[in-house]
C-alpha cells in the first residue's frame, strides 16, 4: 500500500475515523437540543428538512456541548479516546480531571472540536456512501435517473451519466482525505489541549525522581542487609565445616550464629519488600542501628573465625536514629568487604569515634596479598558513598601504604 493510500485507509486513519463518529454521536443530543430551539425561532414545523436549518441546529448546540463539557470526567474520557484511538503519546496527555479555569477552558475547546468535526465527518458518512454508491452503478440501470430519487438533472445527460461512476469513487476519497485531514488536526491539537500543563510536568518529574530516589534506599538496604548476610553465613559455614571434629564449641557458635544472622535478615528483607510490594502493608522489622545491634553485628562477624577489635569512643544511645542507622551500614558493609576480600582468620580494626562534632568510622583490614583493588565491591562502596553525601560527610576507601585496606566515614552530628 503506497503511503498516499494508507494516509486516507490505513490503521492510523481508520481509527481517527472511528473518534470522529464517536464525536458525532456526542453530538447528536445537543444537536436535538438545537433543533428544538432553532425551530420555533424560525417559525418552522420541519427543521430536518431544511439543510440550513440543520446547521443553524447543529451551530447552537455546540455552545451547549462546550457548557457540558465542564463535567470532571470530560477530560479523562476524551483523554482515553485519544490515546487509544488518536495514536497521541501517553505522556502527552493529561488523564485527570480538569481542574483550573485554564484547564477546562481548554477541556471545553478540545470537547467542541471533537463535537463539531465530529458531527460533519459522521453526517457525511451517513449520507455520501449511498450517494456514490448509485453513482458508481448509474450507467448500468436508466431506472435510477428518476427524478424522483432526487439526483441532479445533470445526470439525465448521456455524458454525464457517464462519468458519474468516476464522481462517485471521487466522493468516496474525498470523504475518506477530510475524515483523515479532520483526524490528524485533532491529533495535533489534543497535546496542546487535553495535555499535562507545566506544573503537571514539574508534579510527574518530582514524582519520579522520589519513586527513584526510594528505589535507590530500598536497593541500597538490600545490598547491605543482604549481601552482608550471605557474606557473613558463607564464611560462618565455612569455619564450621572446617572445623566440625575438632572444635564442637566453635562450631555450635557459627551455627547459633547463622541462625541469628538468617533469622535477623528475613525479618529486615520482609520490611523492605513490604515497601515494594504495592498494596501491602511494610513490614515491621525496625532497621538495625548502633545502638540497638553493634554488638550482634560484631559478635556475628567473628563467629566466621575473622579477629575483630572494635573500639567505639562514641556513645550510640546518644547518636540520633538516622545518623546511627547509616552509620550500622557503614560498618556492616566495611565487614562484608573484609570477609569477602581479606584472608582468613585475620583481624578486621573498626573504631567509632565523635571528633570535632563528626561521627568518624573507620574498618581497616589487611590486604590479601598484593591487591590494591576489590572486584566485586563497587556496589557497596558506592552505597556508602551515596549515604554519606546525603548526610552531608565525607568517605575514602582504599589500600594504605601499610598494606591495609581501609574505610573512613566521617559524618556530621547534626544534618
Amino acid at each position: 500500500m503506497s503511503a498516499a493510500a494508507r494516509s486516507l485507509f490505513g490503521r492510523r486513519a481508520r481509527l481517527r475515523w472511528v473518534h470522529l463518529i464517536l464525536g458525532g454521536a456526542l453530538a447528536m443530543p445537543y444537536f436535538l437540543v438545537g433543533s428544538v430551539i432553532i425551530g420555533p425561532v424560525t417559525g418552522s414545523t420541519d427543521v430536518f428538512g431544511s439543510f440550513p436549518l440543520q446547521l443553524a441546529s447543529f451551530a447552537v448546540g455546540l455552545p451547549l456541548a462546550a457548557i457540558s463539557s465542564l463535567f470532571p470526567l470530560t477530560r479523562p474520557l476524551e483523554s482515553a479516546g485519544v490515546r487509544w484511538l488518536c495514536d497521541v503519546d501517553a505522556d502527552r496527555i493529561a488523564m485527570g480531571p480538569a481542574r483550573t479555569w485554564g484547564e477546562k477552558g481548554r477541556t471545553a475547546a478540545w470537547f467542541t472540536l471533537h463535537l463539531g468535526f465530529g458531527g460533519i465527518i459522521a453526517g457525511a458518512s451517513l449520507a455520501l456512501p449511498p450517494f456514490a454508491a448509485v453513482l458508481i452503478v448509474l450507467p448500468a440501470f436508466a431506472e435510477l435517473r428518476d427524478p424522483r430519487l432526487g439526483l441532479p438533472e445533470v445526470f439525465d445527460h448521456t455524458w454525464a451519466s457517464a462519468l458519474a461512476p468516476v464522481a462517485g469513487a471521487a466522493s468516496l476519497v474525498a470523504l475518506a482525505g477530510c475524515a483523515a485531514g479532520c483526524g490528524a488536526l485533532l491529533a495535533r491539537w489534543a497535546p496542546v489541549l487535553l495535555g499535562p500543563t507545566p506544573e503537571d510536568r514539574l508534579a510527574a518529574a518530582e514524582a519520579r525522581a522520589a519513586d527513584l530516589a526510594v528505589r535507590n534506599r530500598l536497593a541500597r538496604e538490600l545490598h547491605d542487609s543482604v549481601g552482608h548476610a550471605l557474606s557473613a553465613v558463607t564464611l560462618q559455614a565455612s569455619a564450621a565445616r572446617r572445623l566440625l571434629g575438632t572444635d564442637p564449641e566453635f562450631v555450635r557458635e557459627a551455627l547459633a550464629a547463622i541462625e541469628d544472622t538468617t533469622r535477623r535478615t528475613v525479618g529486615e528483607l520482609d520490611a523492605v519488600l513490604g515497601v515494594l510490594r504495592e498494596g501491602d502493608a511494610p513490614g515491621t522489622a525496625p532497621a538495625p542501628t548502633l545502638a540497638a545491634d553493634l554488638d550482634g553485628l560484631l559478635r556475628r562477624t567473628r563467629a566466621g573465625g575473622h579477629r575483630v577489635t572494635a573500639r567505639v569512643e562514641a556513645d550510640p544511645e546518644a547518636l540520633p536514629t538516622l545518623l546511627s542507622r547509616e552509620a550500622y551500614r557503614i560498618v556492616q558493609e566495611g565487614l562484608s568487604n573484609a570477609l569477602r576480600h581479606s584472608g582468613d582468620r585475620v583481624t578486621v580494626d573498626v573504631r567509632i569515634a565523635v571528633t570535632a562534632g563528626r561521627l568518624d568510622i573507620r574498618v581497616e583490614n589487611p590486604l590479601s596479598g598484593s591487591a590494591s583493588s576489590r572486584p566485586g565491591g563497587g556496589h557497596g562502596l558506592r552505597g556508602v558513598a551515596d549515604r554519606v553525601r546525603l548526610l552531608g560527610g565525607t568517605v575514602t576507601a582504599g589500600p594504605t601504604a601499610a598494606q591495609t585496606w581501609r574505610l573512613h566515614a566521617r559524618l556530621p552530628m547534626t544534618p
